[in-house]
């Protein structure tokens, strides 16, 4: 990583987020913002165990540091200051820092308890934005000030449009994650590893801790690949088609901003194998199309119902069903292989936010992009086809069950399912996308 380009971009987004919090903060009445960057929760209410720290959103826009009981303080027309919370602690100590370049952009000051962090906040009339309500009370918050909706959600589409700071930091996320990847690819073709050996392979490969990746692994091997969050890895070899089949879905991070890539593999000389390996050939080649179909101003929910055509003449190709591809749309049919949404927004939450405004129609419920598109936008392009048992079982006692190939769908279903996921930035020029993760995983 170019240092000196690293610098020069994270500078230019601070001074972004300056302006754009000035603007916020005088549309409701505010003088400053104190961020909050967020305490461990307890695991349950019986023990004295704490997850992980999830940083506050809001504070990581502003600075990769993923740190507990810390504040940022925004106050327009002076220079940000962080309140970093360092205490005493022989039980544990922080994360090494992965980079300093943040740090001059920056009044820091140093505090050893939550007391000391209250004398240093503004006066005048501030907002906390922050999920602890009891920290927001300690230092002297209202409820009425303590992440009100308003504020934050004007806050959040700051999100929705990436920086060149923040695509410099997707793109490293895309490339750690491809590492991972090639690392289970190659794992897969050469021997017979268990999902569970994957699953401790690809945070090797990418050098994470399970804590650090954005979501926990999805590594599934043959029908288990029908569970679309397959997170439960069994720790036993598989042997027949069980083993043929490898769905991964696992992403990396850089600087908190994250990446969520999938890929389908599939081995064995078999006729189900081979009628499989070219289903995956048709998802590889018809996402790509998807990817290629990117346009400012189109709205993402015409490139879903884009891909459920995609899937249709995917589906009637193999063999699997017997109609057009518009009535297989029309019918439904397309949503029993294919439930989920074509993608969502990506970006220091892997289903970020910015990008989901209003609701999809009724027939997209889940559904998690209905923006139009625009320049700065990162989201993920990832169709599917899966045969999941109870989807199979609906349609096979519908209407139109007679319109599939059963016996098909029966040898396919030990192999899961297929997805195939990348990561894109809308850059409104000629090629009006930017496809981060096939820079690095090419297909």
């Amino acid at each position: 990583m170019d240092q000196g380009r690293l610098t020069q971009l994270y500078t230019a987004h601070v001074r972004q987020l300056e302006a754009a919090y000035a603007e916020a903060l005088r549309e409701h009445g505010y003088d400053a913002v104190v961020i909050h960057s967020g305490l461990p929760k307890p695991r349950t209410e019986f023990d004295d165990q704490f997850w992980p720290l999830r940083v506050t959103p809001h504070f990581q826009h502003w600075l990769p540091l993923a740190e507990s009981d810390c504040a940022l303080v925004i106050t327009p027309g002076k220079r940000p200051k962080l309140i970093w919370h360092r205490p005493p602690d022989f039980w544990e100590t922080p994360a090494e820092l992965e980079g300093s370049h943040w740090q001059s952009s920056f009044d820091i000051a140093e505090v050893a308890s939550p007391d000391a962090a209250r004398e240093l906040l503004p006066q005048g009339r501030t907002v906390f934005v922050g999920e602890d309500r009891a920290r927001a009370a300690g230092w002297g918050f209202a409820p009425e000030h303590v992440t009100p909706k308003a504020v934050v959600e004007q806050l959040d589409q700051l999100r929705a449009r990436k920086t060149d700071y923040e695509v410099l930091c997707l793109a490293e996320a895309n490339r750690r994650g491809a590492v991972g990847h090639a690392a289970l690819a190659k794992a897969f073709r050469s021997g017979d590893p268990t999902e569970f050996e994957m699953h401790i392979e690809f945070l090797r490969a990418t050098q994470q801790d399970a804590t650090e990746t954005p979501y926990k692994n999805i590594v599934a091997l043959g029908e288990n690949a029908a569970t679309l969050h397959h997170v439960n890895y069994r720790k036993t070899r598989e042997r027949g088609a069980g083993s043929e089949s490898l769905l991964v879905d696992a992403g990396a991070t850089y600087f908190g901003y994250c990446s969520d890539i999938t890929r389908t593999y599939v081995k064995g000389n078999a006729a189900a194998a081979s009628a499989f390996a070219s289903l995956v050939a048709s998802v590889e080649k018809f996402q790509q199309q998807l990817c290629a179909a990117v346009a400012v101003g189109d709205k993402y929910e015409a490139l879903h119902d884009r891909a459920h055509f995609e899937v249709a003449r995917a589906l009637r190709s193999a063999g699997v069903t017997n109609v057009s591809d518009e009535e297989a749309v029309s019918a439904g049919i397309t949503r029993t292989f294919f439930p989920h949404g074509l993608g969502h927004s990506l970006g220091l939450q892997c289903h970020d936010v910015g990008c989901a405004l209003i609701k999809p129609r009724p027939d997209n419920p889940f559904l998690r992009n209905t923006s139009t598109i625009t320049e700065g936008q990162c989201f993920t392009i990832e169709p599917g086809i899966y045969f999941i048992g109870s989807l199979l079982e609906k349609l096979e006692h519908g209407e139109h069950a007679a319109n599939v190939d059963w016996k098909l769908v029966k040898k396919l279903a030990t192999y899961g399912g297929v997805r195939i996921e990348d990561d894109l930035v809308v850059t409104g020029g000629a090629s009006a996308m930017r496809n981060l993760t096939r820079e690095f995983l090419p297909a």
